[in-house]
């Protein structure tokens, strides 16, 4: 039994020697790469809408009838509210242009950005579909 006590005592003892002369892992600086990042190019996160014209109202809506001179939409949410709009001379060159390729179904979804005041449309958005 002493032995194995011994042998057992001067195993624990190199065990102990070895553990606290290595040296600690955190002590030593390691050696880490640098980290290269390329900041010539920009990170789009939200591309920048452009603002409605000031002082317009929005409405959308459905297109019932359009032309070059004034267009008649009912709204989005309520079938029975039908609003016609007088078009401005800006938006009358712009509708002459999608008149020229087919123009405005019945259907079509628009958005009118108009002045309250006289009720004229100032801007016109949406996707006209392709005639018929």
């Amino acid at each position: 039994m002493r032995i194995l006590g011994r042998v057992a005592g001067l195993g624990f003892a190199v065990l102990l020697a070895g553990v606290c002369a290595s040296p600690g892992r955190a002590q030593s600086p390691a050696v880490v790469a640098p980290i290269i990042v390329d900041t010539a190019v920009p990170i789009v996160v939200n591309a920048v809408k452009p603002k409605p014209p000031a002082g317009t109202t929005k409405f959308e809506g459905y297109v019932l009838n359009a032309n070059i001179a004034q267009i008649t939409v009912r709204a989005k949410g309520s079938d029975m509210s039908i609003q016609t709009f007088s078009l401005t001379p800006n938006a009358s060159a712009k509708m002459q242009q999608i008149v020229d390729k087919g123009g405005y179904q019945y259907g079509d979804k628009v958005t009118i950005y108009y002045n309250a005041a006289n009720l004229q449309a100032v801007k016109i958005t949406g996707k006209p579909s392709k005639p018929i």
